[in-house]
């Protein structure tokens, strides 16, 4: 038994920071309330999209009918705030009209945390099994714990903002 090769442990990134080990357990303190309120929110949101008539697909695996569902009902026990929705086609203006001027979601990629946040994405580049065919644009959104009622007005005054720069 030979003693373990810290510097190669270094070099490749197996390593964590005294503070990020300390976050990390103060948040698994809490996760499983901060989850619960992720699904719950997550849900609310996701079938107030489902009525848009902006939307195509709402992507929730948690929501009956949705692709994936069979499998999650089998395989889960509960969801995340995390999910895709598919817009109509549209310009690309209208998606920037629509997710420039959210004042409660955040852009950007970091779905672990309890903010809201929204990301244009295109997963035609990334797809390998089964190829990406929505023809309008996707957003993947993280519902966080802000009240719901307050996401779906931001999100309503989103969807005024698209509408308007589709009739521009």
């Amino acid at each position: 038994m030979g003693v373990p090769d810290t510097a190669c442990a270094a070099r490749i990134g197996q390593c964590a920071a005294p503070d990020d080990v300390y976050l990390t357990l103060r948040g698994l303190r809490t996760l499983s309330v901060r989850m619960k309120q992720h699904e719950a929110n997550g849900l609310a949101v996701a079938r107030w999209l489902k009525t848009r008539p902006e939307v195509e697909a709402v992507l929730h695996p948690a929501l009956p009918g949705a692709p994936g569902h069979a499998l999650w009902t089998r395989d889960f026990k509960g969801a995340s705030g995390t999910f895709t929705i598919i817009l109509k086609a549209c310009p690309d203006q209208a998606v920037a009209a629509l997710v420039d001027k959210l004042k409660l979601f955040g852009i950007g990629y970091s779905f672990g945390g309890y903010e809201s946040l929204v990301l244009p994405v295109d997963p035609r580049a990334i797809r390998t099994a089964v190829p990406w065919t929505a023809k309008g644009p996707a957003l993947r959104l993280h519902i966080g714990l802000e009240n719901p009622a307050d996401l779906i007005a931001d999100l309503t005054a989103g969807f005024a903002r698209f509408k308007e720069a589709q009739n521009a």
